[in-house]
């Protein structure tokens, strides 16, 4: 619009060159003499157009308003002198009011445009906003899955069913409506529902627990009618709700009430999953870490009918999960992926395929060529312990207290019987510690005894015994490992009836107050029982600090060859710590090797 506004306005402004300019001066000069036959006088502008005899056209510019004398030379001249006032034209008349009135009305209509667009997306915010995977796309199968193969086995009924429904028909038997993938987070619950879908062959409609949950009360309630309509539509196919605890928790729990969206949201899902038979071909599966907050309406049968458990991978599981993550890198061949198994227990498929991917980075980071075994090492460490602080300095008074701290940890866990074996032990600043001591089970623990948890207590007792036997004082470093054997010992005695006085009676913690549980009755014992608690947690603490009191005492020649080697080499492994241990207790052993040992005493004396 503005070109062409400017077409029809720019030739009008811009002025004419047809005729020749004279100064106006000159102008009145002929005219004097008689040379002009005619002027034409522009009122508006003061343009003169005039003419002589023989009929050649003249342009000047004079005044607006002609002074007298001019007039009075135009007029005894007998010059024909006409004088004009230009009318201006339509556009020019129009355009100045057109111009802000066509931007009003631009304006009026791009807001109508977006009101339109946001009542069409008002109008469709009850759709469900489930992903649909269709059986062209190429899907994940049971084979990407390592691992897990009791999952999988109670799993593959529901691919026979969908694959085979009339088999299943001739007998009689009737597959669950749905399945609940429980398990800690990183365990691939997502991935084995999606694996289901490709191997059934039949679409997958995926859909988190957040995505029913809108600002308007209604919107999640309508959400899952149409994603229940949607897979009706689709005949056979399958139904997952990621994270289902965000929409499924308990009705009616917590300090404010149930959330009113929540509840309606969660009732038409119930109501949706009671509207069909099992026969229509649609499988719901879902999948949750908080099992233990679902309203137990959801766990029914005829609703959740199955839950499928997928634990942290033990170690056959892990190493399984190794090769996958391990393919498409290059990995030197003195790693042993069974041995990095052993060492990574309590970590999922997500955890394993963090630390290949630690590994290889400490790898480029050194300027490897391939992924070695002291890099998985090192990624692991970091994984579980933090970061290495090499540029922390410590004291040497500092240094020889952690590692005589490190050494009683690490004596403990050599010399018990029931302990798992030490795998190394360092006085190197990581993350928050300044040392720390590993020890890598040998097999899965899936049961703990008494004598176990006690000789665990007596390896946490050591690096605080370790630093009274040799400097006569304690220190800020064994506060951890106090924690940690309080709560060990509290367990043993209110879950888990290892209390003689107590007997076989268990007492559980604070409830939990987002379940909807009694706050006034958060603890289900009397004073005299919780004073007993006290006492029985005392006990065995100041029973297992004496045992390692002994321990150490006896072995201190042990404690003392092992320190030694931690000042001198700063991390060393299990099986030197077994052979100093050995050393020590070997009956041929030299008098002489105390020496060193008495010297180096001597001078942490000094330096307290």
């Amino acid at each position: 619009m503005g070109l062409l506004a400017t077409a029809f306005i720019l030739p009008g402004l811009l002025p004419s060159d047809t005729a020749d300019q004279v100064a106006y001066d000159l102008f009145l000069d002929r005219v004097a003499t008689g040379e002009v036959a005619d002027v034409l006088v522009d009122n508006q502008t003061g343009r003169i157009t005039f003419t002589n005899d023989a009929g050649t056209a003249f342009e000047t510019t004079g005044p607006i308003e002609l002074s007298i004398d001019d007039r009075r030379l135009l007029s005894d001249s007998g010059t024909e002198v006409r004088f004009k006032t230009p009318q201006p034209g339509f556009l020019q008349t129009w355009l100045p009011l057109l111009l802000p009135v066509s931007l009003i009305i631009l304006f009026f209509w791009w807001i109508n445009r977006r009101a339109q667009g946001q009542m069409s997306g008002m109008m469709s915010i009850g759709r469900s906003r489930a992903k649909t995977y269709s059986t062209e796309q190429p899907g994940t199968t049971f084979d990407d899955v390592a691992g897990y193969e009791g999952v999988k086995q109670e799993i593959r009924e529901v691919v026979d069913f969908l694959q085979k429904t009339e088999k299943f028909a001739e007998i009689g038997a009737r597959v669950p409506k749905g399945i609940l993938l429980v398990g800690p987070p990183g365990t691939g619950k997502t991935l084995i529902a999606r694996a289901v879908a490709g191997e059934a062959e039949v679409p997958f409609l995926s859909v988190t627990g957040s995505d029913f949950m809108e600002m308007f009360v209604g919107v999640g309630a309508s959400r899952v009618r149409d994603l229940f309509e949607s897979a009706r539509k689709m005949g056979r196919a399958i139904i997952f709700i990621d994270e289902i605890d965000s929409v499924g928790r308990k009705r009616g729990a917590g300090l404010g009430g149930g959330h009113d969206e929540r509840e309606q949201t969660l009732n038409q899902m119930l109501s949706e999953m009671d509207g069909f038979e099992g026969s229509e071909g649609i499988v719901i599966m879902a999948a949750t870490n908080r099992p233990d907050i679902l309203d137990p309406a959801l766990l029914r049968p005829g609703r959740f009918d199955r839950q499928v458990v997928v634990p942290l991978p033990e170690i056959a599981d892990r190493r399984k999960i190794l090769d996958v993550h391990v393919k498409g890198k290059r990995v030197n061949e003195d790693v042993d992926l069974d041995l990095v198994a052993r060492g990574a227990p309590g970590m999922s498929g997500a955890d394993l395929s963090n630390l290949v991917n630690e590994a290889a980075l400490v790898a480029v980071r050194n300027g490897e060529e391939s992924i070695q075994a002291d890099h998985f090492e090192e990624a692991r460490d970091r994984i579980y312990m933090g970061l290495k602080q090499e540029s922390l300095a410590m004291s040497e008074e500092e240094k020889e207290l952690t590692a005589y701290h490190e050494a009683g940890h690490a004596l403990c866990a050599t010399i018990l019987p029931t302990a798992d074996p030490l795998h190394k032990v360092t006085i190197i600043p990581t993350g928050r510690a300044l040392g720390y001591s590993m020890q890598l089970p040998e097999t899965e623990r899936h049961t703990n005894r008494q004598d176990y948890l006690e000789d665990r207590l007596v390896i946490m007792m050591g690096g605080r015994i370790a630093e009274d036997l040799v400097f006569n004082v304690t220190s800020t470093g064994a506060g951890n490992d106090l924690m940690t054997a309080t709560e060990t010992a509290r367990k043993m005695v209110r879950e888990w009836g290892m209390s003689k006085r107590l007997g076989p009676m268990a007492w559980g913690g604070q409830n939990q107050v987002f379940l909807g549980d009694d706050l006034m009755h958060s603890r289900d014992y009397s004073d005299e029982t919780a004073h007993l608690i006290d006492e029985e947690v005392q006990r065995i603490l100041f029973e297992q600090e004496d045992r390692c009191r002994q321990l150490l005492t006896e072995n201190r020649h042990a404690l003392e060859l092992v320190a030694r080697s931690l000042l001198e080499n700063e991390t060393i492994n299990g099986d030197e710590v077994r052979r100093l241990v050995a050393t020590a207790m070997s009956p041929d052993d030299s008098s002489a090797a105390d020496e060193p040992t008495a010297a180096l005493v001597s001078e942490s004396s000094n330096a307290e």
